[in-house]
């Protein structure tokens, strides 16, 4: 496979440049019916059912400044705390929120925006998420940068159940998480999201099996990130994204939908011993793709992986495992297709998957809707004739399944 770029392959970054900007210039126009009715952007609906359509990665961004509940470190917006001050204000500006409103809300009024850019019936999943908890159940604010409540995410698609599906975010450590389950599922839960290395959470640990159970029984899909994890400042435990860990929910019978297909960073092969060697995180997700028993358990979604600091290789790989798109489920990871330093477009023109005439119509999507334009992006990429499925992005076939 001959991947072009330098710096591309492995996720490093070697000597990129922020080609696309810094900021979003988050304009205030629509998006002209030049780039909204362009033949990249038919030619990417073709084939798929929009009523399907569920991006299946999608942040709820918001500091608290309504009735919504949401917490937000107060490191978060201390200058003097510059690590996570400065990835707050790449996501403001990635979001296009504006000073002197609102944010909670005039975030939703955003997304509402965006949607209205998709063909009618497509719809994006929200993600709750929850706070830091110890093994004894105590909740840890100081190391949880955010979270936003499961009955915030609920409350928002009660009202706008067109253009929103919603994701719980259950702590498996909490006293009350099987109970929170149910009440999550009640109210129309699509599955439960999880960011191990963040929320401290090892899925291997039998602390996580009551929790197992559940989502079993209640037929609930588990989205959890694999791989590293660098969108938050402060993560102190890379190995809990390790994918092998997962074999412990897959076992017990958990459909597992892991996030990003483990596109970031190496963990240690621990199916030869707790100090087996280094591989990637990839190929370690890979290999429970490739075991037979885990088909119809183990999923894969595709949010961010045309990023600049992800693996190079793994994206055409992903293209050209042509038997796995039926497991796989597309998510934008919004807001990060808005932060406009870690997603490049001519990186991949670069790397052999984009032509160069269809990455300047795509970058001028970008700067009116950054989910359209990971949308357009990862339907337009070819490698070696193949391309990403229609069936990776009729996510609603997975995600509103029952047994």
């Amino acid at each position: 496979m001959k991947l072009l770029g330098a710096g591309a392959i492995g996720g490093t970054l070697g000597a990129y440049w922020p080609d696309e900007g810094i900021w979003n210039p988050c304009p205030v126009e629509s998006i002209p019916d030049s780039l909204l009715n362009h033949e990249l952007v038919q030619q990417a609906w073709q084939g798929i059912d929009p009523s399907l359509y569920i991006d299946s990665h999608f942040h709820i961004v918001g500091t608290g400044d309504t009735d919504s509940g949401i917490w937000l470190h107060p490191h978060m917006q201390n200058p003097l705390q510059i690590a996570q001050y400065v990835r707050f204000k790449f996501y403001m500006n990635a979001t296009c929120m504006r000073e002197g409103q609102p944010i909670d809300s005039q975030y939703i009024d955003y997304l509402l925006r965006l949607n209205k850019d998709f063909s009618a019936g497509a719809k994006f999943m929200l993600l709750a998420f929850d706070y830091r908890y110890d093994e004894q159940g105590k909740v840890i604010k100081d190391k949880s940068p955010f979270a936003i409540p499961n009955e915030y995410a609920a409350k928002i698609v009660k009202q706008h159940p067109d253009q929103f599906e919603w994701a719980a975010s259950i702590h498996p450590y909490r006293k009350d998480a099987v109970e929170q389950l149910a009440w999550c599922v009640k109210h129309g839960a699509r599955a439960v999201k999880w960011l191990p290395p963040m929320m401290g959470i090892d899925p291997a640990s039998k602390l996580c099996e009551p929790f197992y159970e559940a989502l079993v029984k209640n037929q609930i899909p588990l989205v959890t990130h694999a791989g590293d994890e660098h969108a938050v400042a402060g993560v102190d435990a890379q190995k809990l994204g390790n994918p092998l860990l997962l074999r412990k929910p897959l076992d017990m019978g958990v459909k597992t939908i892991v996030a990003h297909c483990a596109t970031m960073g190496h963990n240690r092969d621990i199916d030869q011993g707790p100090n087996g060697p280094e591989q990637s995180n990839y190929k370690l997700f890979a290999r429970l793709m490739n075991e037979k028993r885990y088909e119809g358990l183990l999923y894969g979604d595709i949010s961010a992986v045309p990023q600049v600091n992800r693996d190079g290789y793994a994206i055409a790989d992903i293209i050209e495992q042509q038997d796995w798109h039926h497991r796989l489920l597309n998510g934008s990871d919004f807001p990060l297709p808005g932060v406009m330093p870690i997603f490049s477009t001519q990186r991949i023109v670069e790397l052999g998957l984009l032509d160069k005439n269809m990455a300047k119509v795509i970058k001028q999507i970008r700067t009116f809707n950054p989910v359209l334009y990971d949308f357009v992006l990862k339907r337009s990429m070819r490698y070696k004739g193949l391309k990403l499925s229609e069936r990776v992005f009729e996510t609603g076939r997975i995600l509103r399944q029952r047994a």
